[in-house]
């Protein structure tokens, strides 16, 4: 498939692009610094990807790179960066409805916080105690909920640059919800007892980058389960059980 990467000199940006041309997909990477771009890569790894240097909020740099692309994956930005991350996935994605060659297959990454919570109507950026800037995900979820677009939403914990579980433990993946057992009395709790439990389980939502990226890569078809997603993954260990 011919794939573009926004936000290719990230953590996450680069491993799409190495897994991504191991796999023999057409790779284009959109950056704002195309030396760093190369370095990263390494000369041999270089040769097998279409490098597009611009900005990310200009809608004609950016509707030139999805043009005739089968999937855009959105790993530009943090929520740190407030109104400007907005802009930037607000952007990406008015071009990709926008582009007639564009296919409409979108990734766009959020975080755990967005998924719901079992046996509550909640989510973990609402609650007290959650990061303010956090609730930038929930912002571009609800961009995401208006487009027409086929898009997922990757919701990992903190990602690590190498697995902390063997291999052999398997990777769970849920569509919505928190991918970690919860207690059904989790709804007698109140917002700030939900919000410390979850605190007491987010180690448990740690994920290699490699296993996000793998995830992504593996369910770019249209019309996949993962249409109109939120998707959370963690690690299925011994220790996974309902507390």
């Amino acid at each position: 498939m011919r794939i573009v990467v926004f936000g290719a000199t990230g953590n996450t940006g680069k491993r799409v692009l190495l897994q991504g041309i191991k796999m023999g997909h057409e790779m284009t990477a959109f950056v704002r610094n195309s030396e760093k771009l190369y370095e990263q890569l390494g000369e041999h790894s270089a040769k097998h990807v279409k490098v597009i240097a611009g900005d990310m909020m200009d809608p004609v740099s950016v509707g030139e790179a999805l043009a005739h692309q089968d999937a855009a994956i959105l790993a530009a930005g943090h929520a740190g960066q407030g109104e400007e991350f907005i802009r930037i996935v607000d952007n990406i994605i008015s071009q990709c409805e926008s582009v007639p060659s564009f296919s409409g297959r979108v990734w766009v990454m959020g975080g755990a916080g967005l998924l719901d919570i079992p046996y509550t109507d909640l989510i973990g950026n609402n609650l007290p105690g959650f990061p303010p800037e956090y609730r930038n995900h929930n912002r571009n979820f609800e961009r995401l909920q208006q487009t027409g677009l086929d898009w997922s939403m990757m919701c990992p914990g903190t990602m690590t640059v190498s697995r902390e579980q063997p291999d052999s433990v398997p990777l769970l993946v849920t569509t919505e919800t928190l991918p970690v057992p919860v207690p059904e009395t989790i709804r007698e709790y109140s917002e700030a007892d939900i919000a410390g439990y979850l605190f007491s389980r987010f180690h448990e939502l740690n994920v290699a980058y490699d296993d996000v990226v793998t995830c992504m890569l593996e369910h770019l078809e249209l019309g996949g389960p993962f249409k109109g997603k939120r998707i959370g993954l963690a690690y299925q260990t011994q220790h996974s059980t309902v507390r």
